[in-house]
């Protein structure tokens, strides 16, 4: 290259630079993609393009991956690090054939079959300036733009416009050693890895920038045609007697308010919006299972994400996670009352399309949300939507809303053929700035209406909120769901397409239950959430520094040491780092004296911190029901942990939406733990290491307020066998406020008279109701409960009981 050609490159390389904003996707390579640093690497491209490669030197430099511009010396060879699997395409004429790549693979084939050592790694990069969809009636600006194959005039134009949207992905490493060891090395298997590699780069485009958008009056005239909608406005016009061009009016007017009006330059503009929003509130959003979820998209599914619901910053969030993690922003319903200007507006523009709370038996508006669903599903459109209904005021999951689902199912059993796969998303924040209203409207205060009002109030309380957790659980695939329910679901539909099958509502209600409890699967362990945990349950929600962060350490590796799930995150650092954490937020207080430092919560901090604990309650409920019997119990032996263990799971599983696999191993491996800790002694009988029972008693304070609910409802199970449902849950929830006065139990949820109606239907479920059960088995379990509380609380109970009988 002589020093004339360097100077011009170096100078084109600096331009560039200057202009080219990049976003890497996966952030860290060879964590999320398993890379081996020990292997070879080669990277895969699609075009030969300076530009480019000029990308992926800075990247690789960045994120400390292998040079593209230093080649390999394999075996005395020397292989380009860079394969392509087409030459650059010039501005007039054809671009050269591919031989020279398809030398390069069949070089590094060649090199496996001679070392059978040799393990190459080819990574497919795929680069995109933009990331325009394109629409049915597309400009001349987008053709030029975001041509799929351009030439260097385009490609400057493009770099000019869209360099600040410039994204690099790299994908799974292929391993040429399997590759060889499977198919071979011969000139053959080198075309066929071109091929694939050719497909894989049009699915990456795919799920880079999403299926093209339609017009949205096509869009309406599409759905005004439907057999469905056009049976609705028939029937609209006949049961209100108005004509059917009225009807027909009637339906647009439905169309206008559900359909989103999605736009790419806004979703451009918010991008930034959100960028510098999410710097000025969060030191750090945390990512967990976005891989998978690419896979899936790269695989052809139609994804539904299904997230729990905190706050209205969720509909932000996890589109802004995803239009980073390169996949396109879900269309999300939202509830018609955030229809409001000006945030409806952008938000339609963002992609929501808005539902109503209740159709209430309106037909013609269910024909119309039906169909637009059902387009939407057809032409490959993510969907979000929050199965809660409503934020949750507690920080618990909320029994779920089955409409939405239903609607899913339905789009599945009307026969389309890409597998749907429902994605839930633990959203969980350090800080939700809604909480303080919450807790009002529990107490009876009545929920404000959204404005824009509000949106400029929550603008001046930005500040420092800490972490943000993004984690995907596992996905639910709804064609094998079913399958898994309804082994002959296909037969069934296809002989009679219009009738709804019998088994639809009580496998949408185990659906339901199913992404509820994958939610609470994939829940992180954070700071605040810890931190809420241990002090909520000491008395007077205050301890010496010290004892705080030992209990945060013991809490931290249960959690690590006998995970609850492999889709949990729990946060990094050990207990003095979380208490920092906590300081800094605010969420707690540090006082010291002359024998030392105390941390407490705050007194009007308090009623807010039982929201955050009881986003991660589930995690350890299991170890606090485990230390309550040995602490309980003198001499607590092994079966009777079990005992306790398989009497109350049921209903903790119920409340919380919990899905431990194997109870008896999952007690046993936190026995185990507990063992390795020196909180307990002993083999089948287990005596509590006195010195350490502090930590064992902190931790059964996390399900003493969830086990006075149980010995309310056994105690009075016990005195009245026939209570009917309706009875049992009025006079435990009278029982529960009695409770609360005397013994200051504040937390939200113990007062829920919801909580208790699940219950009720668990207990009818397990034959507890209606003089079902042995009298015994209710005594035994009224024991266990009575036994695991303080012997104040329980003579509360039982006096209460006593005197209402």
């Amino acid at each position: 290259m002589s020093k004339q050609d360097s100077f011009w490159l170096k100078s084109l390389r600096w331009i560039q630079d200057k202009l080219v904003h990049t976003i890497t996707v996966p952030q860290h390579p060879f964590e999320d993609l398993n890379l081996d640093p020990e292997r070879p690497v080669v990277y895969v491209l699609k075009t030969a393009s300076f530009s480019d490669m000029n990308v992926l030197l800075n990247i690789s430099q960045e994120l400390g991956l292998p040079n593209p511009n230093e080649p390999l010396h394999l075996k005395g060879r020397t292989i380009p690090r860079v394969v392509c699997l087409e030459g650059a395409k010039p501005l007039f004429g054809q671009r050269a054939g591919n031989e020279p790549f398809l030398e390069a693979f069949t070089q590094l084939l060649e090199l496996h079959r001679q070392d059978s050592e040799l393990d190459v790694q080819l990574v497919p990069v795929s680069l995109f300036w933009g990331r325009t969809p394109g629409k049915d009636d597309d400009t001349m600006k987008a053709a030029v733009l975001e041509r799929e194959d351009p030439s260097w005039l385009r490609k400057a134009l493009m770099i000019l416009f869209l360099g600040r949207h410039n994204f690099i992905q790299f994908s799974n490493a292929v391993s040429l050693r399997y590759m060889a060891e499977e198919h071979g090395t011969d000139h053959s298997i080198a075309h066929k890895l071109a091929r694939v590699a050719r497909v894989h780069f049009r699915r990456q485009r795919k799920v880079m920038t999403g299926p093209a958008l339609p017009n949205r009056q096509n869009l309406f005239h599409s759905l005004l045609n439907s057999e469905n909608v056009q049976r609705a406005i028939a029937e609209e016009a006949s049961s209100k007697q108005i004509s059917e061009s009225e009807a027909k009016a009637r339906a647009i007017e439905y169309m206008d308010e559900i359909a989103a009006d999605y736009s790419d330059s806004l979703v451009r503009i918010a991008e930034r919006t959100l960028t510098w929003l999410w710097n000025k509130l969060y030191k750090g959003i945390n990512i967990r299972g976005a891989e998978q979820i690419r896979q899936l998209h790269h695989d052809g599914h139609e994804i539904v994400y299904v997230p729990c619901h905190r706050s209205h910053m969720d509909y932000l969030l996890l589109s802004y996670i995803l239009y980073f993690q390169g996949m396109v922003p879900p269309h999300i319903a939202a509830g018609i009352n955030l229809n409001f200007w000006p945030a409806g507006p952008m938000f339609r523009r963002g992609g929501a399309f808005f539902i109503r709370r209740s159709f209430n038996g309106n037909k013609l508006y269910t024909a119309v949300f039906r169909e637009y669903l059902d387009q939407l599903f057809a032409k490959g459109y993510s969907v979000e939507y929050f199965t809660e209904g409503g934020r949750s005021r507690t920080g618990r999951l909320l029994v779920p809303k089955t409409g939405m689902l239903a609607m899913t199912v339905n789009s599945v059993l009307r026969g389309i053929e890409r597998p749907v796969t429902l994605v839930p998303v633990y959203l969980g924040y350090d800080h939700v700035m809604e909480v303080a209203t919450y807790h009002k409207e529990l107490s009876g205060k009545k929920k404000e209406k959204e404005s824009v009002w509000q949106v400029f109030g929550a603008i001046r309380k930005l500040g420092n909120f800490g972490q943000g957790y993004v984690n995907f659980g596992q996905p639910i695939t709804l064609q094998s769901f079913l399958t898994e329910n309804v082994e002959d679901w296909r037969e069934q539909v296809s002989k009679d397409p219009e009738s709804k099958p019998n088994w639809l509502t009580p496998v949408v209600n185990q659906l339901a239950n199913r992404v509820m409890t994958n939610i609470n699967d994939a829940a992180a362990a954070s700071a605040v959430t810890l931190n809420s945990a241990v002090l909520l349950a000491a008395e007077q929600n205050a301890l010496e520094r010290s004892q705080l962060e030992k209990q945060l350490d013991l809490y931290l590796k249960l959690l690590k040491e006998v995970p609850y799930t492999s889709y949990m995150s729990v946060v990094e650092g050990d207990g003095a780092s979380l208490v920092d954490q906590g300081l800094e937020l605010n969420k707690l207080v540090q006082e010291a004296d002359a024998l030392g430092t105390i941390i407490r919560l705050d007194p009007l901090q308090t009623l807010s911190m039982t929201y955050y604990r009881n986003n991660i309650i589930h995690l350890l409920i299991v170890p606090a029901l485990i230390a309550n019997c040995l602490t309980r119990y003198e001499h607590c032996s092994r079966e009777l942990v079990h005992q306790v263990a398989r009497e109350f799971y049921p209903l903790l599983e119920a409340e919380l939406f919990m899905g431990i696999e194997d109870l008896p191993g999952y007690v046993d491996q936190l026995l185990a733990q507990f063992h390795e800790e020196q909180l307990i002694s002993g083999e089948d009988t287990y005596t509590v290491n006195q010195d350490k029972s502090h930590m064992l008693f902190l931790l059964s304070g996390l399900i003493s307020e969830t086990m006075q609910r149980y010995a309310i409802i056994f105690n009075l199970l016990a005195a009245r066998p026939n209570i009917e449902r309706s009875e049992l849950e009025a006079d435990s929830h009278l029982l529960a406020k009695r409770l609360g006065a005397l013994h200051g139990v504040t937390a939200p949820e113990f007062y829920d008279k919801k909580l208790y109606g699940t219950l009720s239907v668990r207990l009818k479920d397990l034959g507890y109701l209606a003089g079902k059960a042995e009298p015994e088995q209710i005594d035994r379990v009224r024991s266990h409960a009575n036994r695991l509380l303080r012997s104040s609380v329980r003579q509360t109970i039982v006096d209460a009981v006593a005197a209402e009988h």
